[in-house]
Protein backbone atom coordinates (compact mmCIF):
# COMPACT_ATOMS: atom_id res chain seq x y z
CA UNK A 1 0.00 0.00 0.00
CA UNK A 2 1.01 3.31 -0.99
CA UNK A 3 1.71 5.57 1.73
CA UNK A 4 0.88 9.62 0.85
CA UNK A 5 1.45 12.95 2.38
CA UNK A 6 -1.00 15.52 1.94
CA UNK A 7 0.89 18.91 1.93
CA UNK A 8 -2.17 21.77 1.51
CA UNK A 9 -2.92 25.17 3.63
CA UNK A 10 -6.88 24.52 2.74
CA UNK A 11 -8.70 22.33 5.24
CA UNK A 12 -11.52 21.60 2.89
CA UNK A 13 -8.64 20.40 0.07
CA UNK A 14 -7.16 17.85 2.57
CA UNK A 15 -9.97 16.09 3.37
CA UNK A 16 -11.56 15.99 -0.01
CA UNK A 17 -8.00 14.41 -0.95
CA UNK A 18 -7.95 12.41 2.21
CA UNK A 19 -11.69 10.87 1.27
CA UNK A 20 -10.45 9.73 -2.40
CA UNK A 21 -7.03 8.62 -1.13
CA UNK A 22 -9.00 6.57 1.73
CA UNK A 23 -11.45 5.17 -0.79
CA UNK A 24 -8.63 3.76 -3.79
CA UNK A 25 -6.84 2.40 -0.92
CA UNK A 26 -4.02 4.63 -0.15
CA UNK A 27 -2.69 5.18 3.15
CA UNK A 28 -2.74 9.16 3.80
CA UNK A 29 0.17 8.82 7.10
CA UNK A 30 0.06 12.75 7.32
CA UNK A 31 -0.95 16.33 6.34
CA UNK A 32 0.61 19.39 6.48
CA UNK A 33 -0.57 23.06 5.94
CA UNK A 34 2.14 24.79 4.84
CA UNK A 35 5.45 24.06 2.70
CA UNK A 36 7.62 24.13 5.08
CA UNK A 37 5.64 22.05 7.38
CA UNK A 38 5.63 19.73 4.80
CA UNK A 39 9.40 19.33 4.22
CA UNK A 40 9.91 18.38 7.65
CA UNK A 41 7.01 15.76 7.92
CA UNK A 42 8.78 14.04 4.32
CA UNK A 43 12.34 14.02 6.10
CA UNK A 44 10.52 12.56 9.07
CA UNK A 45 8.05 9.97 7.31
CA UNK A 46 9.63 8.97 4.29
CA UNK A 47 6.15 8.97 2.18
CA UNK A 48 6.17 6.96 -1.35
CA UNK A 49 4.02 10.01 -2.83
CA UNK A 50 3.22 13.78 -1.68
CA UNK A 51 0.26 15.78 -2.86
CA UNK A 52 1.64 19.54 -2.52
CA UNK A 53 -0.52 22.52 -3.28
CA UNK A 54 1.54 25.19 -4.86
CA UNK A 55 -0.01 28.44 -3.43
CA UNK A 56 0.57 28.12 0.66
CA UNK A 57 1.93 30.27 3.60
CA UNK A 58 5.25 29.93 5.44
CA UNK A 59 7.00 28.62 2.13
CA UNK A 60 5.19 27.50 -0.58
CA UNK A 61 5.04 24.45 -2.48
CA UNK A 62 7.51 25.08 -5.27
CA UNK A 63 10.23 25.75 -2.55
CA UNK A 64 8.80 22.62 -0.47
CA UNK A 65 9.44 20.41 -3.59
CA UNK A 66 13.12 21.93 -4.24
CA UNK A 67 13.69 21.08 -0.96
CA UNK A 68 12.33 17.43 -0.52
CA UNK A 69 13.83 16.86 -4.13
CA UNK A 70 17.38 18.04 -2.65
CA UNK A 71 16.82 16.14 0.65
CA UNK A 72 15.74 12.78 -1.66
CA UNK A 73 16.23 13.23 -5.72
CA UNK A 74 13.54 10.31 -5.91
CA UNK A 75 10.97 11.93 -4.09
CA UNK A 76 7.31 11.65 -5.74
CA UNK A 77 5.98 14.54 -5.35
CA UNK A 78 2.33 15.81 -7.24
CA UNK A 79 1.79 19.40 -7.47
CA UNK A 80 -2.15 20.82 -6.93
CA UNK A 81 -2.08 24.08 -9.17
CA UNK A 82 -5.07 26.14 -9.29
CA UNK A 83 -6.72 27.61 -12.35
CA UNK A 84 -3.88 30.44 -13.55
CA UNK A 85 -0.73 29.17 -12.63
CA UNK A 86 0.68 28.07 -15.93
CA UNK A 87 4.01 29.43 -15.35
CA UNK A 88 4.54 27.82 -11.89
CA UNK A 89 3.80 24.63 -13.31
CA UNK A 90 6.73 24.89 -15.77
CA UNK A 91 8.75 25.92 -12.95
CA UNK A 92 7.35 22.85 -10.80
CA UNK A 93 8.52 20.52 -13.72
CA UNK A 94 11.80 21.67 -13.45
CA UNK A 95 12.11 21.09 -10.01
CA UNK A 96 11.26 17.83 -10.61
CA UNK A 97 7.17 17.78 -10.15
CA UNK A 98 6.13 13.70 -11.15
CA UNK A 99 2.64 15.11 -11.67
CA UNK A 100 0.14 17.34 -11.58
CA UNK A 101 -3.53 17.58 -10.19
CA UNK A 102 -5.80 20.65 -11.10
CA UNK A 103 -8.14 22.12 -8.26
CA UNK A 104 -11.12 21.53 -8.16
CA UNK A 105 -10.91 17.81 -7.85
CA UNK A 106 -11.84 15.31 -9.77
CA UNK A 107 -11.33 11.70 -8.66
CA UNK A 108 -10.01 10.33 -12.26
CA UNK A 109 -7.61 12.85 -12.46
CA UNK A 110 -6.09 12.55 -8.77
CA UNK A 111 -6.29 8.71 -9.45
CA UNK A 112 -4.34 8.81 -12.42
CA UNK A 113 -1.79 10.91 -11.44
CA UNK A 114 -1.33 9.09 -8.48
CA UNK A 115 -1.38 5.55 -10.53
CA UNK A 116 1.59 7.20 -12.61
CA UNK A 117 4.27 7.59 -9.45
Amino acid sequence: MKRVLIVDDSRTSRRVLKDILDRAGYEVIGEAVNGQEGYDLYVKMQPDIVTMDITMPVIDGLESLKLIRKFDPNAKVIMITAAGQKEKMVEAVKFGATEFIAKPFLEESVLTALEHC
